[in-house]
């Protein structure tokens, strides 16, 4: 590939964008994402290779109490073992657009067999699900850095199996919960407008879930403010799922691959790998791929000033919208790559 950098890179995409066959801006944000495209690649013929979607999967201690959730923590390793045996919806759609799917075992309360359909399974356990944060920590720091240099390494080993397309996904029981406590802390928005239902919770449940969540805030704010880093965050009160995501956004920006955002959870993991990014331009990096369903993503979305390509009301997580949105840009680098110029064509451009 023609590998450019900066202004020039800039004008002659949009050069090539605006040569193409048709009225300035006619085909509208597929536009905007073959520009962002190539600029990540720093290519005027960038394309797409080895698109992968990883979902990884922790326990969180907050599930056990039953204060947050209507499912109960079993849930996780049972929705992992669907993902092994291709039955959830991240397997559908990875089929349907011959995606690589990845499951990881960041941290879930329940040891695995070992029989030939986990080999799909990486194995990264940092321990049996997190603590429960309304007793103390989450984590320590240490399990919190080993978990984002876990999530850093398995992006590095799909980059050097051609990959240049990732998208997160994840599975944990209670992870609203701790996506709604990161957000809280790293937007200022009170908590009870970042917590949302979730897996389906009833009036009842999300006004006790909220009451819970405002307890955790409070018990954890003075820690987080005398020093608000990810780390801190994620030690007080994250999940080793969004740990290692936050580590896997880091990672792909630093190659310079094309990352799609998915939901709620996997967009507080964004804000956390922002709090970190060290001149990475982890952002100029992400496709945001929908809005969710979930009550605070849409107010994450407009504290980053993303413009999410879907809004079709989903909020499974796994990692679905991420996979739904990747044709969309597919379509974006193909049209860059393969519609013909008005030159190439010799069709007559407006006002000639």
């Amino acid at each position: 590939m023609q590998t450019l950098t900066g202004t020039d890179l800039r004008k002659e995409l949009q050069h090539k964008i605006d040569s193409k066959t048709k009225p300035l801006g006619a085909l509208g944000r597929l536009e905007e994402v073959a520009l962002q495209v190539g600029l990540i690649q720093g290519s005027v013929r960038p394309q797409i290779n080895h698109p992968h979607i990883v979902v990884f999967a922790g326990d969180h201690g907050i599930a056990a109490t039953g204060l947050v959730n209507p499912y109960p923590q079993a849930v996780t390793a049972q929705m992992v073992l669907n993902f092994l045996a291709g039955g959830a919806a991240i397997n559908v759609f990875c089929r349907q657009q011959n995606i690589g799917l990845t499951v990881v075992d960041a941290g879930v309360n329940f040891d695995f067999p070992e029989e030939p359909s986990s080999k799909r399974l990486i194995r990264t356990k940092i321990g049996y699900g997190t603590r429960s944060y309304l007793e103390g920590d989450a984590m320590s720091r240490d399990e919190a850095l080993q978990a984002m240099e876990a999530g850093k390494r398995i992006v590095s080993d799909l980059f050097r199996d051609g990959c240049n397309c990732i998208g997160l996904g994840e599975m944990g029981i209670g992870n609203t919960s701790a996506a709604s406590l990161i957000m809280s802390f790293i937007t200022g928005i009170p908590v009870e407008e970042c917590a949302g239902r979730g897996t389906g919770v009833s009036d009842e449940q999300l006004e006790r879930k909220i009451a819970t969540l405002r307890d955790a805030f409070r018990l954890h704010l003075p820690a987080i403010v005398a020093s608000p880093t990810a780390l801190t965050i994620l030690q007080h009160v994250g999940g080793f799922e969004i740990a290692m995501m936050t580590g896997a956004y880091l990672k792909a920006a630093e190659l310079k691959m094309i990352i799609l955002v998915d939901g709620f959870i996997t967009t507080a993991a964004l804000l956390l790998a922002q709090l970190s990014d060290q001149g990475q331009g982890l952002q100029s990096h992400c496709i945001f791929s929908h809005t969710s369903g979930e009550q605070g993503h849409e107010k994450m979305l407009q504290y980053l000033g993303a413009r999410p390509l879907l809004n079709l009301g989903m909020r499974l997580g796994e990692g679905t919208g991420a996979a739904m949105a990747l044709p969309l840009v597919q379509s974006a680098v193909n049209f860059l790559q393969e519609m013909a110029s008005f030159e190439s064509a010799g069709v007559s451009q407006s006002g000639e």
